[in-house]
């Protein structure tokens, strides 16, 4: 990508990200992420978005499977998966700057289905890295300069939004886009199935129930699910509920025992081994720590 469009991106995360931390902004589905240091390994659940490092590199992993982004490389989730992760070079004078984009899947859809898109039957990952360009860079920074023009926001994001989504949509991984947009395709019954399980994560589910909703087989299902998201259906759930327990002990100050009943688990003693596990501390341990 262009220095000069990288150097514009950079002044411009500088001007609205003060401090460490993430930043959201004026323009709703676009926020900035800025590293002084490297940070702890985290499981989080990203939501289908494009990640763009302007500097700096962050890594995630997906059951194992690692996917690294440096500087003028991007990150797309194309659903909701919980990844592992790291920022693996950022420093005081260098720090690591990132911009999220949102991807509202309704609207790619449409778009999907107005440009008559196929794509092809085997179901890839909800997940991927790709080069970048001036081609999407471009309508990155022009959605980025209306935060100095805020009386154009209303007007103007919606549009860049939409160039933004169609220039994805004709990158050499934009198949994967298409099919979790693609009604009826594998990616899109896979997507359902997860905002079936975050709608109510507490309650108890079963594999056969699962495949039933979106009229797949249940081995089928169980495959399906697994190239999408790199787990099984149960442990996606598990790491699911785990993560939402986390935040809402950190945002609701609630206790462990309580928060496990919450999220759907029927003993506390299990909540607190399967959390550990995950966080690598107990709930208590884990919670105190963050709060320092």
């Amino acid at each position: 990508m262009d220095d000069n469009v990288i150097n514009e991106m950079k002044s411009i995360i500088d001007r609205y990200s003060l401090c460490d931390g993430i930043h959201a902004t004026k323009i709703e589905g676009l926020h900035f992420y800025k590293m002084s240091s490297l940070n702890v390994r985290l499981p989080v659940i990203y939501r289908p978005s494009i990640y763009v490092v302007i500097q700096g590199c962050k890594q995630v992993s997906l059951n194992g499977e690692v996917f690294q982004y440096t500087d003028s490389k991007y990150l797309v989730v194309s659903v909701d998966l919980p990844l592992i992760g790291e920022v693996t070079n950022a420093n005081k004078d260098k720090p690591y700057l990132c911009i999220q984009i949102d991807i509202d899947m309704k609207t790619m859809a449409k778009l999907v289905a107005e440009l008559n898109l196929k794509a092809s039957h085997k179901t890839g990952k909800g997940i991927f890295v790709g080069n970048m360009d001036e081609v999407l860079g471009e309508p990155i920074l022009r959605l980025m300069k209306l935060l100095d023009a805020p009386k154009d926001i209303p007007y103007l994001s919606g549009v860049y939004f939409l160039e933004i989504y169609y220039r994805l949509l004709n990158t050499p991984h934009g198949s994967s886009i298409i099919q979790t947009s693609l009604h009826g395709s594998n990616m899109y019954r896979v997507a359902k199935v997860i905002e079936i399980m975050k709608l109510d994560i507490a309650k108890p589910r079963s594999i056969d129930e699962l495949a039933a909703m979106i009229n797949m087989s249940t081995s089928n299902f169980y495959n399906q699910f697994k190239k999408v998201t790199g787990l099984s259906p149960l442990q996606y759930l598990k790491q699911l509920r785990l993560t939402e327990a986390r935040q809402i002990m950190i945002s609701h100050n609630t206790n462990a025992t309580k928060t496990a009943y919450m999220v759907g688990y029927e003993s506390p003693s299990q909540f607190s081994r399967e959390y550990t596990r995950l966080f690598g501390a107990s709930p208590r341990r884990d919670i105190k720590a963050f709060r320092k």
